[in-house]
């Protein structure tokens, strides 16, 4: 991890109707780390990263991404396009075209938006399936791969596109217990590479492990932040004890 920042957020607001979901957050992710973001149903976590790649578009707030910073309401076409093309998403379900192989999937990103010719797609494509582990897979349709298998090749289409940030949200929720474990390590390989991850999880284990840094939301604001070891061994906010103790009851903080 380095010592520039690569993401930083800025008193975000969002709401939905009458209701706040993100009320005045700001974060900033350095280069090369890997943030892990914890928190109850409804916190604002998975808001967060749809706002952060323009999914939904904030009511206020300042996003930089490397070079480039904006305005996250007022935001150009131009500018979130910019964004976009430096980030990558992988979403909860997987969002494959299912009339398409696991191949036709990852290079979709290259060669519609991109205009990348097919036969480069195609070799760049095929290299992101293997370093997922999906090199026997090119030709399979989402119905013939398991809920693993779907989130490896969402993985391998946001590894192609060779972005500075990767979002993940909730990249296990939908998976069977057992294929969790699959997935959890091929995002700890990435993660070795360097690039910089932001991560919503509810594995709490796989955040110890693989995050740089974790934050604890609850009511759309930041309760409490800091390096795994001690926020996850050592909370200080009452509120971060109580949620972690209700989701790994084996601890004995002192609520």
């Amino acid at each position: 991890m380095s010592d520039t920042i690569k993401v930083r957020i800025s008193d975000v607001h969002k709401s939905f109707g009458k209701t706040p979901i993100l009320q005045g957050l700001s974060l900033t992710v350095w280069e090369g780390e890997v943030m892990v973001i914890l928190g109850p149903s409804g916190s604002g976590k998975t808001t967060l990263l749809r706002c952060i790649n323009f999914l939904e578009r904030a009511d206020a707030g300042t996003l930089t991404i490397g070079n480039i910073s904006v305005d996250m309401h007022s935001v150009s076409k131009k500018h979130i396009l910019e964004v976009r093309r430096k980030t990558a998403f992988v979403f909860q379900n997987f969002n494959l075209f299912r009339h398409k192989s696991a191949l036709q999937n990852v290079m979709e990103g290259l060669v519609t938006p991109r205009k990348i010719p097919e036969d480069q797609a195609r070799a760049l494509s095929q290299a992101a399936l293997d370093r997922v582990g999906l090199q026997d897979k090119y030709d399979s349709y989402p119905s013939q791969l398991s809920g693993g298998q779907q989130q490896r090749v969402a993985i391998a289409r946001a590894l192609v596109l060779n972005p500075e940030v990767i979002l993940f949200d909730e990249p296990t929720s939908a998976l069977d217990p057992e294929l969790v474990g699959e997935t959890l390590q091929v995002i700890k390989d990435v993660a070795r590479d360097g690039i910089t991850m932001i991560i919503v999880t509810h594995e709490i284990s796989f955040a110890a492990e693989v995050a740089n840094h974790i934050v604890f939301m609850d009511g759309g604001v930041i309760v409490e932040e800091g390096d795994p070891r001690e926020l996850l061994s050592n909370p200080r906010e009452e509120r971060t004890k109580q949620f972690l103790k209700r989701i790994r009851p084996e601890l004995s903080y002192s609520i």
